[in-house]
Order: structure tokens, then C-alpha cells, then sequence
């Protein structure tokens, strides 16, 4: 059990890491889906090159942070992680490791364990949310307002650069107007990523309050000379002399 436990980055990092490495997996099934279509497929390989810096960040995390480098390279599969972290379609199928290897840290923690600790770091496990929700209204937002709008009369939104440009600045809230939906059906995915992005930047404000405005930690009370009393009477060979000075101590106030 103990070596998994050091593998374990944190119970959030490690089940955004996780759905991060399912969608990467699912999305070679939709490029084959969608392999008629080359605006779809190159918002599919944006997101690829997105899933690849985040995932090479992540190898230099565990490597960086590994109790032995060696270890994590060649007994686990940190080769792979490098290798699925290039931007090469032969080499995705390799980000599978990364997923049973949250898998299998998530049995061995337990499930209880991982709700628990999900209530308690509320706050990083908003974060971690709000990061995946983003990622997630980013992909499918794009493909779904590129393949509305991509045959409208009148639309500019047309590409897969267009189509990742509205979508960002729709979910910041900008909105800046230079591409926007012509289609009612669009008009309607556009309102859709709004209200995701105003619970997106709710989110993110309320994390920010609760990092600076929650209380600190307490600090450690003094121990006061009755407690100091009771760890010398547990203590073998005590004399009264001792007693007397724990007392003594006792009535010049706390010791610090």
C-alpha cells in the first residue's frame, strides 16, 4: 500500500488527470466519426495539442516528485506517460496507462476515502471541476456551434479557429461580437455556453474568496504546567522534588 500512496498526487489532480485521459481516448473515436468533415477534425486536433501540454506537464509533475525517477519511468509506465504526451495519433491509444492508473489508485485509496477527502478539499475539488468543465464546454461547444452553423446562410462561423475563438470568448463573458451564431439552433448552444460560463467565473471568484479570506490555521496552544505534570508522573524514578518543580513552574504561569 505504500507505494501506491506515494504515487498519489492528490485524489482531485488525479481524477481530473484521469477524465482528462478518457476524453483524449474517446476523441479518437470521434476523429474516425468525423473524418468527412475537416473543420470538425481540426477542432478534435486542437484539443489533442491542449491534451498534450497539459499531459507532458503532468509527466514533469510525477517525475519532478517521484521518490525514484527510475521507478516511475520503468516500473510505472512513466515511459508511456511521455510517449502519449507528444502530439502523434500512433501514440494516443498509450494514454490508457494513465487512465488504469487512476483506476487503480482510486480502488486501493477506497471509495469512502475518496468522497471524504472530495467534502473536505472542497475548494480544490471545485477547481479541478471548473477546470474540466471548461475543457469540456471548449470541445463540445466548438463542434457543436461549427457543425450548426457551418452551412448557414449568412454564418461566420465557418472554420475550427472560428469556432474555438466564439466559444472562449463566449464562456469569459466577453463576447466581443466578431463571430456570433446566425441559426436559431446556434443562438441556442451560445446561450447555453454563457450560463456555463457564468457558473465557470462564480466558481472561480468563490474559490479565489475562500483561498484568501479563510481563517488560518490556529496556532498551537502553550502547554501549560499541568500537562507538563502529568508527563513527568508517567515517567519512571519521579521524586517529590520534580513534583514540587512542575508545581513551582505552575504557579509562574503557562511555560511558552
Amino acid at each position: 500500500m505504500a507505494a501506491p500512496r506515494r504515487e498519489l498526487k492528490g485524489i482531485g489532480y488525479e481524477l481530473f488527470i484521469g477524465a482528462l485521459s478518457l476524453l483524449s481516448i474517446v476523441n479518437l473515436f470521434f476523429v474516425v466519426l468525423t473524418r468527412q468533415d475537416e473543420d470538425l477534425q481540426n477542432v478534435l486536433l486542437i484539443m489533442n495539442a491542449i491534451f498534450s501540454v497539459i499531459f507532458l506537464l503532468d509527466f514533469s509533475y510525477r517525475l519532478a516528485t517521484a521518490p525514484s525517477r527510475s521507478d516511475y519511468f520503468f516500473r510505472h509506465f512513466g515511459w508511456a506517460d511521455l510517449l502519449a504526451s507528444l502530439p502523434i495519433a500512433e501514440l494516443k491509444f498509450l494514454r490508457i496507462f494513465r487512465l488504469v492508473r487512476v483506476a487503480r489508485l482510486m480502488r486501493e485509496v477506497g471509495g469512502r476515502k475518496v468522497v471524504r477527502t472530495l467534502i473536505r478539499d472542497r475548494a480544490g475539488s471545485a477547481l479541478y471541476t471548473l477546470l474540466l468543465t471548461g475543457i469540456l464546454v471548449l470541445q463540445f461547444g466548438s463542434l457543436t456551434i461549427l457543425r450548426i452553423e457551418d452551412d448557414a446562410p449568412g454564418a461566420n462561423i465557418t472554420t475550427a479557429s472560428d469556432a474555438l475563438w466564439y466559444t472562449i470568448v463566449t464562456i469569459s463573458t466577453v463576447g466581443y461580437g466578431d463571430q456570433y451564431p446566425v441559426t436559431n439552433a446556434g443562438r441556442v448552444v451560445g446561450a447555453m455556453i454563457i450560463v456555463v460560463g457564468v457558473g465557470i467565473f462564480g466558481t472561480f471568484t468563490g474559490y479565489l474568496a475562500n483561498l484568501f479570506l479563510s481563517p488560518h490555521k490556529k496556532a498551537p496552544e502553550p502547554v501549560d504546567a499541568l500537562t507538563q505534570l502529568r508527563d513527568v508522573l508517567a515517567l519512571p524514578g519521579v521524586t517529590v522534588e520534580d513534583v514540587d518543580r512542575v508545581l513551582a513552574l505552575h504557579r509562574d504561569g503557562p511555560v511558552t
